[in-house]
């Protein structure tokens, strides 16, 4: 009855047949053109949870640092601990900081809600919704409104979203409206990549209406990558990088540091060098990839085992 009487006060009959403006089947909100991120290159990294996604994104942003570029890197998890390594401790997020002043956004300043981190990257975790309530797309479109109102991308060269697991919803897909490449970290496993196909998907429906391409894959803790590679063979995708299963990677983490900021070992060094030549590639310009994902059966028959 409280339908009806809503379809009647609007003077419809029915309830529209949704179709949203950011693929088919979309409901989502179309991004507002005055919150498009604009100067600076943007990042979005993806991959299945677990994977070493901030992990890559601390040490790129690092990397990305070493080459003299100014860098903001934004954590949209929960969990808010995409930019500890950089900074040495958890970040408060920006809803819960938000909370604290009622959500009067004017009460803020960019020294609330932004840590300088190591070697001048600047850090912000946006944080999420608490569970089962809102939408991280919420979450992401309030994190870039206060650093455009305070102006804070105007002194950025790279922007890095660190994207939360491998959650294609719409809400944690927000990121893609900003970025111009998004990058997947995966694994030389069934399970990374068959994480990497649906992302490949959610970018690729997010493309027909946004700027944002997909770079490649970064095969990360895997000694070998013959599985990813021949996933990107299938599909028409590209692996960028490849970090191997390093332990002296899972020390950096212990420590609160990223590579950058470890001893000159051996295996540090080399992972640094890969890190900086992917920082490079990536700044540089990649190509626009647009890999056809597969079905899942296809993926099953492709990398499963008998």
């Amino acid at each position: 009855m409280r339908e009806a009487a809503g379809l009647k006060a609007r003077g419809i009959g029915a309830p529209p047949v949704l179709k949203g403006q950011d693929g088919e089947g979309s409901v989502q909100v179309h991004q507002d053109e005055t919150m498009k991120i604009e100067g600076a290159k943007v990042f979005s990294v993806y991959g299945k949870g677990g994977i070493g996604k901030s992990t890559t994104s601390s040490n790129l942003s690092a990397a990305f640092s070493k080459l003299g570029k100014r860098v903001l890197q934004i954590g949209c998890d929960p969990k808010h601990d995409s930019t500890f390594t950089l900074t040495g401790q958890l970040q408060p997020t920006v809803i819960d900081i938000l909370k604290e002043v009622d959500f009067h956004a004017e009460e803020l300043r960019p020294e609330d809600f932004v840590t300088e981190g190591w070697n001048g990257v600047k850090c912000v975790e946006a944080g999420g919704p608490p569970a089962g309530t809102g939408c991280g797309g919420y979450v992401v479109g309030q994190t870039v409104k206060l650093l455009k109102q305070h102006h804070l991308l105007e002194d950025t060269d790279v922007v890095i979203f660190d994207v939360l697991g491998d959650v294609v919803c719409g809400g944690f897909a927000a990121p893609l409206q900003h970025a111009d490449r998004a990058v997947i970290v995966t694994a030389n496993d069934f399970d990374s990549i068959y994480a990497m196909n649906r992302i490949i998907a959610a970018v690729r429906a997010k493309s027909s209406n946004y700027k944002v391409r997909l770079a490649g894959c970064v095969a990360n803790r895997s000694r070998d990558t013959d599985e990813v590679d021949r996933f990107c063979r299938e599909v028409g995708f590209k692996r960028i990088a490849h970090m191997p299963d390093y332990d002296a990677i899972r020390r950096s983490r212990l420590k609160k540091k990223t590579l950058f900021e470890m001893p000159d070992e051996d295996d540090i060094v080399m992972a640094r060098a890969e890190y900086i030549r992917l920082a490079e590639q990536l700044y540089a310009g990649t190509d626009p990839l647009s890999p056809a994902p597969m079905e899942d059966r296809e993926i099953f028959e492709l990398l499963g085992f008998d």
